[in-house]
């Protein structure tokens, strides 16, 4: 069994099979982080492992046992973003054309009980940036506004008990 075995499982709190859904940039960051890996830092890791490799005793080698660690670490990612692009499900929010509706994509101004708004954009597993404002599909927050507009009122579950919130505005970007 690999390390990379649950990989395929689905994003947390879902059934296997669940499809990843992403947006147009976070499906070519993943590309990009691939090709990254794969033609750039790996051909220079291999390289160090076999200029250590050649200096003989391996057990003492820090270059060499680091870079073996290294090049698994690589390898592991790699494995891990070949299968989430294969299975990948591209949604981009400029296509979106029910835009007074919350749906994947969508950036959704929300105010809560103590008056306070708060702004999150609706993103995949892999894209989700909670200090940048990118939350996950499945996060309980977004569970609690997809398919809201504006006016209405959801229940948000928290820690620290249940909270209404109340849509203000939702925006995607222009097709």
């Amino acid at each position: 069994m690999h390390d990379d075995d649950d990989d395929d499982e689905g994003p947390p709190g879902l059934p296997a099979g669940t499809p990843f859904y992403m947006t147009p940039a976070g499906q070519a960051a993943l590309a990009e982080e691939l090709r990254r890996l794969w033609y750039d830092e790996r051909p220079k890791v291999v390289e160090v492992v076999s200029w250590a490799a050649g200096l003989g005793d391996r057990s003492e080698n820090a270059d060499y046992q680091y870079g073996k660690r290294r090049l698994r670490e690589i390898d592991r990612r790699v494995r891990f973003i070949r299968k989430r692009l294969e299975r990948v499900q591209v949604v981009d929010p400029a296509a979106q054309t029910k835009r007074g509706t919350v749906f994947f994509g969508a950036t959704v101004t929300y105010a809560r009980e103590d008056d306070r708004e708060v702004t999150v954009t609706i993103v995949g597993v892999d894209e989700a940036d909670s200090a940048a404002g990118r939350i996950s599909w499945v996060s309980p927050i977004a569970r609690a506004l997809l398919g809201r507009q504006v006016g209405d009122e959801a229940k948000l579950r928290t820690p620290q008990g249940t909270e209404s919130i109340e849509v203000v505005a939702i925006r995607y970007p222009d097709p």
